[in-house]
């Protein structure tokens, strides 16, 4: 037997079952004309309460993966309380459809989140963390079409922390959060960038013979020259930083790529200039001098 569900005033409309083995069943079926089944039709008084109804039952398969244990639960959750929104407060009718059986009473009373962690065996709190993880895979499945679905498959793994961030960031800072839970190499990199250098990793100097910077010591007369220049390095390396630490989607994303590269080429260019004046300035200082001399 096949389960139609329908919100009520919505016939035939179908209600996202999440993966709902019944329905992928229902579309063999209907591909397979010679195999009889029987289809029995529930109501319900709007979606919320029909999704609720759908996260109970399939929460009773044995096959289901950890992930999608816990974003059932956090479903069924987040359902139920939009649905008692909906309702003012009216759980009766909820707790009452979103029953093992259809018929059944199941309601105690309880609030919501008690009531779904003891028909769970879980605790209140995991039942909360799961809403979390729930809205938190919602969230990121829009940002990247697909991720769900590998979430689902064990390809791809959240923790709860990194679902609840997601969730807690505002609406224009997800994109960045996102990209540095799925990137978290960009963040280590980015930390590890104010590391001073040492004799065993050094920048190489744009010079004919960048070993002599390897143990060069600043002489004091030139020192203040010099920390000038520095601290405008650090100021520009301290601005880049921050703003690509607020924007990471930035160092991931191809397009957004090409905005840094392009910012990139000022201050490349005007140093690729420096270079080459400096060498033309010394090469012609040279030849006077040896005129001179």
């Amino acid at each position: 037997m096949v389960v139609h569900i329908a919100p009520k005033g919505e016939r035939n409309k179908s209600v996202n079952p999440l993966y709902a083995d019944e329905h992928n069943r229902y579309a063999i079926l209907q591909k397979h004309p010679e195999i009889y089944f029987s289809t029995m039709p529930l109501r319900f008084e709007n979606r919320e309460e029909a999704i609720a109804w759908i996260c109970r039952n399939q929460l009773g398969r044995r096959n289901l993966s950890p992930e999608q244990k816990r974003y059932l639960l956090g479903k069924q959750y987040e359902a139920e309380k939009k649905a008692a929104k909906i309702f003012r407060g009216n759980q009766y009718t909820l707790a009452k459809k979103s029953g093992g059986d259809h018929g059944d009473n199941h309601h105690s009373g309880k609030k919501t989140c008690d009531r779904i962690a003891e028909e769970n065996g879980v605790s209140r709190a995991s039942v909360l963390r799961a809403s979390h993880y729930t809205r938190g895979i919602d969230i990121a499945d829009n940002l990247s079409p697909g991720i769900k679905q590998k979430v689902f498959s064990g390809e791809v793994k959240f923790t709860n922390d990194e679902m609840s961030k997601l969730v807690q960031s505002s609406p224009d800072k997800r994109q960045d959060v996102f990209a540095e839970i799925m990137h978290p190499e960009i963040t280590k990199a980015m930390e590890t960038a104010d590391a001073e250098p040492n004799a065993d990793n050094l920048v190489p100097m744009p010079t004919a013979d960048p070993e002599q910077f390897k143990t060069y010591q600043v002489p004091d007369e030139f020192m203040r020259v010099y920390k000038t220049l520095s601290t405008a390095t650090e100021m520009m390396k301290n601005t880049w930083k921050r703003v690509l630490k607020n924007n990471q989607s930035y160092l991931s994303d191809p397009e957004k790529q090409k905005v840094l590269r392009f910012a990139m080429q000022r201050p490349a260019l005007y140093l690729n200039e420096l270079e080459a004046c400096m060498e033309q300035i010394l090469a012609e200082t040279l030849e006077e001098t040896e005129k001179t001399a």
